[in-house]
């Protein structure tokens, strides 16, 4: 069976899954639960001087049918005064001392000021620091969150403070509301961080309520850009720290957040090169209980892989991103299509003909030769009524003349029709040798 043991930054922790510094864990009581769930470990929510927050406070992007997809809020950092989450902290350390628990920290950026909330954090019993240089809202205003974590400067500066006092690791939590991000990872390292958490939330407005004319989340008739996070915003989250683990001026430990919901997330992170994952969106959609089947889904795939460590696969994708430049431009793949799967729905024919390369048809529809026959261009249908039992694809129900076909002359491998049709495996994506050499655009234009 797959060990999910991980030893972060010489933290230890019984599994890479951690809830991340928000609402979640606003309390011993709710870290109380989520320990019982199986979490391994947990960033407290973000303490400093008191905050009074705003109603409402959250917003979201549903699609399709499919609840927060994306989720915004305008929350602050913890309205409950330091000593009462320090007293939580060592309540739940004493009660679950082989978990983790990380204090999220931010204050005013005076040196002294940080040597005291790193002191009563340990002191407390935290296992380690955060270090919020991320929120991009209401915080930022005051000059901290991510307007300490936009300047690569101030970034180093306070974590040096802080290792100044630190006995136990510091992690940085970066905001990507900046232009490249390694800029503060490396800011960070220079700061003596131990480790990175990334990514923070995205600067947002996430829609406009069409009857009041007010963005949401609505507070007394006006909004704010508040944090946007959740499945939506998982792309650019891996693109983020992929970049953060490849660069060879970081080399320090990155705790993965944005949009994990399920094993399968947390293991892309962890391929690009995060030692943990941070969970907020999802325990607070579905509730923490969905930390088994993440558990349970992760150790399953390690052992079908033959992965016995979490560290046996920790940054092995990393090196398969590359360059455009780098990219070989005589790898070819061609659309297939499995007729005895198809259900004649034409979503993939659609997509080619209005936003691709137009290489699928349908019946006697060819591709048009000029601009004037493309306009006149019809499919061709025999009514059903007519059709006999012949006439069916291996399937029963769609009409054979139906079945979409792909001239592998004119597909450009694109994926478009693959990534729109419904049914599984119907269409594929297939190599085909093309008998070239690889040739990059840098080679070509050497």
């Amino acid at each position: 069976m797959a060990d999910l043991r991980i030893n972060f930054a010489g933290i230890q922790s019984p599994n890479p899954f951690w809830l991340a510094s928000a609402p979640p864990t606003n309390s011993g009581a709710q870290i109380h639960q989520a320990f019982e769930a199986g979490w391994g470990g947990a960033v407290w929510k973000t303490i400093g001087e008191p905050i009074v927050n705003t109603s409402s406070r959250y917003g979201a992007i549903d699609y399709n049918g499919t609840k927060v997809m994306g989720f915004n809020n305008i929350e602050l950092i913890s309205y409950r005064p330091p000593d009462i989450n320090f007293r939580e902290i060592a309540e739940v350390k004493k009660r679950y001392p082989k978990n983790l628990v990380i204090a999220s920290l931010m204050v005013e950026s005076k040196r002294e000021t940080w040597h005291d909330i790193v002191k009563r954090s340990e002191d407390a019993g935290a296992d380690g620091l955060e270090l919020n240089f991320g929120c991009p809202h209401g915080m930022s205003e005051r000059g901290m969150g991510s307007a300490v974590g936009q300047v690569p400067e101030y970034a180093c500066m306070i974590t040096e403070w802080v290792k100044e006092a630190a006995r136990t690791p510091v992690l940085v939590k970066l905001t990507p509301n900046i232009s490249d991000i390694r800029t503060v990872a490396r800011a960070a390292k220079r700061g003596r961080a131990d480790g990175l958490s990334a990514i923070n939330t995205i600067n947002s407005i996430t829609g406009v309520d069409l009857d009041t004319l007010t963005p949401r989340p609505n507070v007394g008739g006006y909004s704010s850009h508040g944090g946007y996070c959740g499945p939506a915003v998982k792309p650019i989250a891996l693109n983020m720290v992929q970049q953060i683990a490849a660069d060879p001026e970081v080399g320090i430990p990155i705790s993965g957040i944005g949009g994990i919901s399920g094993w399968r997330e947390a293991a892309e992170f962890i391929l690009l090169g995060c030692g943990s994952v941070q969970v907020c969106t999802a325990a607070m959609h579905y509730g923490y209980r969905i930390v088994e089947d993440m558990a349970d889904g992760l150790a399953n795939w390690m052992d079908e892989k033959g992965f016995a460590t979490i560290g046996d696969f920790c940054g092995l994708s990393v090196p398969k991103v590359t360059e455009w430049k780098h990219l070989d431009l005589n790898y070819k793949i061609v659309a297939r299509i499995d007729a005895d799967k198809c259900i004649g729905c034409d979503l993939c024919y659609i997509a080619c003909w209005d936003g691709a390369h137009q290489c699928i048809h349908i019946g006697a529809h060819a591709k048009p030769a000029t601009l004037e026959s493309a306009s006149r261009a019809k499919v061709v249908v025999t009514p059903i009524a007519k059709l006999d039992a012949a006439s069916y694809a291996g399937n029963g129900h769609t009409p054979s003349h139906r079945i979409p076909k792909v001239d592998e002359s004119e597909c450009v491998g694109c994926n478009l029709c693959w990534l729109v049709c419904p049914v599984e495996n119907c269409i594929t994506m297939e190599q085909v040798e093309t008998g070239l050499p690889v040739e990059s655009w840098e080679r070509r234009t050497r």
